[in-house]
């Protein structure tokens, strides 16, 4: 079993820039590729970022191209979202999810991924 738990959120002005973690328990983690979603106020949960389980692949949902970045330290069981040049539209509820190896080298369905974290609030005001 993993489990996820997600933090770096906060309060942040237009521009600005967080880092988020997301630390797992549990030794199957380092063969979990692992995605960011997020959720705003009255929306569906969306998927942002996602990165295999070696680290030599990730994947992003347009909006945030070039501005966040997935990595992983799998010594530390830890992956994170750098994200800069934050816009009001990145306002949200993050969470990171687990999703055991099918094959893929990553996924962006949120069926797919077995293990979710308790969210961490992101806040970009303008």
């Amino acid at each position: 079993q993993v489990q996820l738990v997600e933090s770096g959120g906060g309060l942040v002005q237009a521009g600005g820039s967080l880092r988020l973690s997301c630390a797992a328990s549990g030794r199957t983690f380092s063969s979990c590729s692992v995605g960011w979603f997020r959720q705003a106020p009255g929306k569906e949960r969306e998927f942002v970022a996602a990165i295999s389980w070696s680290a030599d692949r990730t994947y992003y949902v347009d909006s945030v191209k070039g501005r966040f970045t997935i990595s992983r330290d799998n010594a530390k069981n830890t992956v994170y979202l750098q994200m800069n040049s934050l816009k009001p539209e990145d306002t949200a509820v993050y969470y990171c999810a687990g999703a055991r190896n099918r094959g893929s080298y990553y996924y962006t369905g949120q069926s797919m991924y077995d293990y979710w974290g308790q969210g961490t609030q992101v806040t970009v005001s303008s």
